[in-house]
């Protein structure tokens, strides 16, 4: 086990050398190259910004996914989405979700909190040159929830969602799912597992199936 320190070259090591928790590697920076070639190997960066002064690197080797055709929508969510009191959209507001996902609940205040500046400055860049994706969920002019991640290919790479009221999140999950499946998507990462996300179909891969879908 072991974690590698990161230079200026653009590289990643072996993620089956990393620590259990699938951490590889420290440094580096957030350029778009860079987290490009991290999510193509299934590497993303997750660390405190108060607390961290370099980028950490993860890449755990069982990957929690949920694949799109296989998004559960259960009886009252489908009762929810009938209703068509929300409205969800796709990239109408990209710096919205992501300040959403930061400051919601004041998650930008706990001890740990990882989407500061300088994540939200470079995702923000990556959406700007077509690699970064919201999903936004609307209640009539408001922005209620969303959730924001990178799109490469048929994957999508989940990296946070908020609620401003019950269930947004899941609608702009479910929203995602349904349309990267017409699409053609073939999966969408979710990083670590949580009981909301396994409920809605999310199951582990292994890290060889998972890179072989990014490939694809």
């Amino acid at each position: 086990m072991a974690v590698f320190q990161l230079d200026d070259d653009l590289w990643f090591p072996d993620p089956h050398l990393g620590e259990d928790d699938g951490l590889i590697a420290v440094g580096g920076d957030l350029s778009v190259d860079r987290l490009l070639l991290a999510y193509s190997n299934g590497f993303f960066p997750w660390f405190s910004f108060r607390s961290q002064q370099e980028p950490m690197w993860y890449c755990p080797l069982q990957r929690f996914v949920i694949i799109p055709g296989e998004i559960h929508v259960s009886h009252s969510m489908q009762q929810l989405i009938n209703k068509n009191r929300y409205r969800p959209t796709i990239n109408q507001d990209f710096e919205g979700v992501i300040h959403g996902c930061a400051t919601a609940q004041n998650r930008n205040r706990e001890e740990g909190a990882w989407l500061g500046p300088d994540i939200i400055k470079a995702y923000t860049e990556l959406h700007r040159q077509g690699f970064a994706a919201s999903v936004e969920v609307w209640d009539e002019d408001r922005l209620v929830g969303g959730l924001y991640g990178v799109s490469l290919g048929k994957s999508f790479f989940g990296e946070s969602m908020f609620s401003l009221v019950p269930n947004a999140s899941k609608l702009a999950l479910i929203h995602l799912a349904h349309m990267f499946d017409i699409l053609g998507g073939q999966m969408i990462d979710c990083q670590f597992e949580t009981p909301h996300l396994r409920s809605m179909g999310g199951r582990y891969i292994s890290y060889e199936e998972y890179i072989t879908i990014i490939r694809k």
